[in-house]
C-alpha cells in the first residue's frame, strides 16, 4: 500500500485489496500478531524462467511461490554466488489470501481442500 501509484499502472492497487487492507480482514492467513506476510527473501539458486515455481520448506511443506531475483543475483546465472544470490517469493499465506478475500475464490480452495 506504501508504495501505491494510481498513476503508474505497475502500482496500482485493486479495490477489493485496498478494502481487505484498510478492514484488517486477513482471515485465517495472518500471522498470530494480525500482520498478513507478503513475501520474502530466500538464499534460492534461480535464474531466468524460474517463476511460478514452488518453494518448499525442509518438511516439504509449500511455502511460496518464486517471482523474482534481486538484480546483483543475475550472475548467478553463470555460477552460485552465496553472498548476492536472493529469490523473492510470494509467501503462500498472501496467495490464498489473494484467492480467498480479494478474488473471492475461496471455492477454489475448498475444492483442492486446503486447511486454512
Amino acid at each position: 500500500m506504501e508504495k501505491e501509484d494510481p498513476d503508474n499502472w505497475e502500482f496500482v492497487v485493486d479495490p477489493a485489496l485496498k478494502k481487505a487492507y484498510q478492514a484488517k480482514d486477513f482471515g485465517p492467513y495472518a500471522l498470530p500478531d494480525g500482520r498478513m506476510p507478503v513475501a520474502f527473501a530466500a538464499t534460492t539458486h534461480t535464474t531466468g524462467g524460474n517463476s511460478g515455481s514452488p518453494v518448499m520448506n525442509g518438511k516439504g511443506e509449500l511455502v511460496g511461490i518464486n517471482f523474482d531475483r534481486n538484480w546483483e543475483g543475475v550472475g548467478g546465472d553463470i555460477q552460485y554466488l552465496p553472498d548476492y544470490q536472493r529469490s523473492i517469493i510470494a509467501d503462500i499465506r498472501y496467495v490464498l489470501f489473494v484467492i480467498d478475500k480479494v478474488a473471492g475464490a475461496g471455492y477454489l480452495l475448498d475444492e483442492m481442500e486446503l486447511t486454512k
